[in-house]
This record gives C-alpha cells, structure tokens and sequence, in this order.
C-alpha cells in the first residue's frame, strides 16, 4: 500500500510492506542522512528493512513494526518541513516516545510561545531547544513556573543543559538581568594535587561542563563579553556565601556534591525577582565517607514545600549516546558481591 507523508499508516497483518511517499525529494535527502545512517538507525532499532524507491520508501517487517517505522518516519519528515534538522537523538527520541505531547497547564506570565501546540522549546541565540522526553518537557515548565526547582536524575538526562537553556532564554528576554552558574569544586574519586595558576585557573576545569552548556547558546564572543561585564557568572559554590542574588536565573550544578550547610547556605540567597535550579544525581556523590549529600537533605525536607518542584529522570530519559542509558541501567541493576 501506498501511504501519503502525513497520513496514518494503516495495520493489517495481511500486508507485506508499507509504501511511504515524500513529495519533497530534497527533504527526504535530509532524511535519509548521510550514508543513509538515519534509515540505519530506524532499521536496527525497531527490526524493519526500508529500501528507496524513487521518491518512496518501502517499509518490510512485522506489522506492528512497519506501522511503528512509518510513524517516526512521518514525525522526523514533518520535523524538516517545519525547518528544523534531524539528528540522532531525534531519531531516538521519536522512536522511544512518539512526540506525543498533551496540554501543558500554563498560567499567566509565563513563556507562553514556547508551548505553543502541545510543543516545548526554547529558544537561544544559537539554537532551538527541544526537551526530547516527557519528563524533560515536565521539567522546563516547571523551570518556567516554579522560582526553586530541582532535578534529579542520572548523567545525560538533560538536567543542567536544559536549565542553562532555559537561563539564557528568560536573560535574552529581559526577565533577569544576570545569569549565574555554579556547582561544587569537589574531584570525582581522584587526588588532582596542587593545580598551577591563578584561582580562576585552579576553579575553571570544574566549571567546565557550565562554559560548555553556555557555548552552546551563546556565540562564544558574547559569552565572553558577559562575563567580562559579570553579567555571567561561573563559579564554585563556596564563593556564593554571603551573597544575595536578585533578578538572576541561579543554576547549582552536582548538587549531590553540596554538603548540608553549603545546600541551606545556596537556598538562602535566593533574592527578589530570582529563579534558582539545583541538578544533581544522587549516584554520583564524590564527598567524604559519612558526609551526607546537601542534595538528599533538601529533596527529604522541601519535597512538600509549595512553589518548589522536584522534577526527576531515569535511564529512559537520557539523551547521550544510547548506550549511556544500557550503562546506568546496568549499574542500577547490580548488586555487589559480598
């Protein structure tokens, strides 16, 4: 059967093949990717075979899998009629969840274009930002709605990146006049030693991963002339103490790292006009043998507080390569010997 590029496939088991027509042969260009590695991806994922046929793809495997194949199909071409590129983790994305999306409950004052149409995004200097998963959309309507909220959840699940995302978003739009970007200067199971330079030198590699988010958004020129003008901040979370910080989008990275006080003392600075995030994993805590984490102290004592969320992620939410989510959920499931 022969099926238009935006109608629904049609399931019978009767059927063999299921014909995909795409009336835009520059897109499907697009679509197929180079090498043909988007159709290979689809392919190994979900047990089909897609073979070209001029301006068609032909779609063999088991019923439920053509019609699954034709779906992503439909959704990733839709994706370049509207301008926007196909990557991996599209691909991935409209292959684990579908793209569906439900009403997002907005209120008054908040982003409202960037749910427009059941649709979350964000946009930046340099690019459209699209959470991929349903917990992730959850996630930054809660950063949108909320003045305190946390996420919690493994590496690679968008925590930090969507919430620096959101950060350059509400400052290029005016709502704050500042972004600041902090997280713990504590080594990841390891003795650095003595590190050469000033204390911008000794504090930059672990503030890596924010300058990287940051770069992402930003053209670099302009990050840099932010900071130079303090309008960015990065930095360890003891420089925090004392400070109170208003109209700022706040961002604590590795908060599992934070220790109580530090925890209570970077809440507390919360100031007028203000929106504060806190991302961390409580599976990755580098501190001390018997400190406890900052993080699971405020998730135990704040969870019920009105005005803050707790937005949390598993495996199924990770966006890295995918076989970062077959690594967590290996580690999830093991059980020390002994």
């Amino acid at each position: 059967m022969t099926i238009g590029a935006l109608t629904p496939p049609i399931v019978s088991d009767d059927v063999p093949e299921t014909r995909l027509e795409f009336p835009d042969n520059r897109l499907l260009i697009e679509l197929f990717g180079e090498f043909n590695r988007n159709l290979t991806q689809i392919e190994a994922a979900l047990d089909v075979q897609l073979v070209h046929q001029g301006n068609q793809l032909v779609v063999f495997g088991e019923a439920a899998s053509q019609v699954k194949a034709s779906e992503v199909l439909h959704a990733l071409y839709a994706r370049l009629e509207s301008g926007k590129g196909v990557v991996p983790g599209d691909i991935d994305a409209e292959i684990r969840m579908g793209g569906s999306a439900k009403g997002t409950g907005n209120r008054a004052g908040d982003q409202m274009e960037l749910f427009q149409g059941g649709r979350v995004e964000i946009k930046t200097r340099k690019k459209l930002v699209e959470p991929r998963t349903e917990a992730q959309k959850a996630y930054v309507r809660a950063l949108y709605k909320n003045e305190l909220s946390f996420g919690i959840g493994p590496a690679g699940t968008g925590k930090t990146y969507l919430a620096v995302a959101v950060g350059v978003n509400m400052f290029i739009g005016g709502h704050v006049d500042k972004i600041i970007l902090s997280r713990p200067a504590v080594e990841a199971g390891e003795r650095l030693g003595f590190l050469p330079g000033d204390m911008k030198d000794k504090v930059d590699p672990f503030m890596q991963p924010l300058y990287d988010a940051l770069g992402d958004f930003l053209p670099g020129k302009q990050v840099a002339k932010l900071i130079e003008d303090k309008r960015i901040e990065i930095a360890p979370l003891a420089f925090m103490r004392g400070r109170t910080l208003s109209n700022a989008f706040v961002v604590l990275d590795e908060a599992q790292n934070a220790t109580t006080m530090q925890m209570k003392m970077f809440l507390t600075r919360l100031g007028e006009g203000s929106r504060m995030v806190v991302t961390g994993d409580r599976s990755q805590v580098d501190l001390p043998r018997g400190v406890t984490s900052g993080l699971s102290d405020a998730e135990r004592l704040l969870k019920n507080v009105d005005a803050i969320s707790f937005s949390y992620f598993t495996s199924k939410d990770v966006v890295r390569h995918p076989l970062v989510a077959k690594i967590i959920e290996a580690y999830d499931g093991d059980t020390p010997a002994g």
